[in-house]
């Protein structure tokens, strides 16, 4: 793997991203009002000097000892001009001068003393002159002459030239260190993540042995328990594929060896007539067990293509009950069970009907399979629910769910069978608008199907997919 696109990588340059973004909002906004507001200071310091000293001239006689007075009390160069040209003044002629320079030549055309020499009060600005920054401020006495204060910002601009130098070292640190630790703190993450990647490979292989494990209680942990949660439910899956193929084999193998080995037999012209006529009915039982089979998994296959076209109409509870004891009174018999019905006060629900029906023969059926002989059963019919009860051995609180499990038998059950019969009528329950529900316990055994209620004001007989 090319490791400037790994995910440590990728992670370390956006640290560093982000770091040089914060870092260059703190350049743009505190360099440059640093130094503004420094010069403002020193301008403001002169323009209250530059006042002061303009209150002493009233009364007193400007003159070299004044200025150099007065620029001592300042700590900066003071000028005093008379203006050339009148009103109109272009340039400004030095009179004295606290630098005790002989011409004054390089403030003779001064901007911010030429301003003040037109414009009433103080003026102020900053200004270049020989390469060198100046900060400056100006005023007019009442015969016209403009006394200039001005002071050097060398010194101020040094100051900040050494935050802007500080600031600079310190981000390139900052971003040195923001690299090294991003990237070791992404590396951390991606190994994680390698991890996951690994274990989802495995479990792709088909190996569910191993867990997968993230101590981390972030967004990764969660994830790693999702895999592991998605590990438990694919190998629940896979042996109950396994299982149902084992079990599927073995339902398709013994009816087909059992006709095969009674279409031999009826070969031979020498068996009587009742013998002939009990192979007959045994190749007929087989020959039923090969149809619910294949049922089955047809009802399976359609479930799982998609929408099923379901009626949906009044169902009278009662007349499905009666039809389900018509129906398996001949099996109740020969297997020595009690199948009773009780249809109390029922009542209609809203459902298909040959749905509705299939979902009790899965349920009496299975009622027959898993009790032993001489069990009670009963078909009771109660408003919009259908409930069969039994008085097996009940089933373990903890694998009352397990039994609507696709292709799953319960250990120790007393009979054979693919184990879709239930899962098939929690689904076509559930299409229905309705749910199938168990309740078990030692000696009572209860499935219900509970079907939306039918009512003369809703009567929804349009057929649903």
């Amino acid at each position: 793997m090319n490791p400037f696109r790994s995910v440590g990588a990728r992670l370390s340059l956006a640290l560093a991203v982000v770091l040089l973004g914060a870092l260059a909002v703190v350049w743009v906004a505190l360099v440059p009002t640093l130094e503004r507001r420094l010069v403002d200071g020193r301008l403001q310091e002169l323009a209250g000097s530059a006042r002061g000293v303009a209150r002493e001239m009233s009364g007193s006689i400007v003159d070299q000892d004044f200025v150099d007075e007065a620029a001592r009390g300042s700590d900066a160069r003071v000028v005093y001009f008379r203006p050339l040209d009148g009103a109109a003044a272009t340039a400004l002629s030095p009179i004295f001068d606290s630098a005790h320079l002989a011409f004054s030549q390089d403030v003779e055309r001064d901007s911010v003393a030429l301003r003040a020499a037109t414009h009433p009060g103080v003026q102020r600005g900053r200004v270049a002159r020989g390469g060198n920054a100046y900060a400056e401020a100006a005023i007019a006495d009442p015969a016209g002459n403009v006394l200039l204060f001005s002071k050097p910002l060398r010194a101020t601009l040094q100051d900040v030239d050494l935050v802007r130098t500080r600031l600079l070292w310190a981000a390139l640190v900052a971003l040195a260190l923001a690299l090294v630790a991003g990237f070791g703190a992404a590396s951390v993450f991606a190994r994680r993540i390698r991890r996951l990647e690994r274990a989802a490979d495995r479990i792709a292989g088909g190996d569910f042995a191993e867990p997968v494990s993230d101590r981390g209680r972030d967004e990764l942990g969660e994830l790693a328990a999702a895999f592991d949660r998605m590990r438990l439910r694919l190998a629940r899956l896979d042996d109950a594929r396994r299982a149902f193929i084992a079990n599927a084999s073995h339902e398709l193998r013994t009816p087909i060896f059992s006709l095969g080995g009674f279409l031999e037999l009826l070969r031979d012209e020498d068996l009587d007539d009742e013998t002939r006529r009990e192979f007959l009915e045994t190749m007929t039982e087989q020959v039923e067990r090969l149809s619910k089979l294949a049922t089955d998994l047809l009802d399976l296959s359609r479930l799982d293509a998609g929408p099923m076209r379901l009626e949906r109409e009044p169902v009278s509870l009662a007349d499905v009950a009666v039809d389900l004891r018509e129906e398996f009174s001949p099996v109740a018999r020969r297997t020595g069970h009690l199948l009773e019905v009780d249809v109390g006060e029922a009542g209609s629900g809203i459902g298909d009907r040959e749905r509705v029906l299939q979902v009790g023969r899965a349920l009496v059926d299975n009622a027959l399979l898993h009790t032993p002989p001489g069990t009670e059963i009963r078909i009771r019919a109660s408003g919009a629910d259908l409930s069969i009860e039994d008085g097996g051995p009940g089933i373990p609180d903890s694998q009352q769910e397990q039994v609507f499990a696709r292709f799953t038998r319960l250990e120790g059950s007393r009979a054979s069978g693919t184990g879709l019969g239930l899962a098939i009528a929690r689904e076509l329950a559930e299409r229905m608008g309705g749910a199938l529900e168990l309740e078990s316990a030692p000696g009572r055994t209860v499935f219900t199907l509970r079907l939306p209620a039918f009512s003369r004001e809703i009567e929804p007989l349009v057929p649903v997919a």
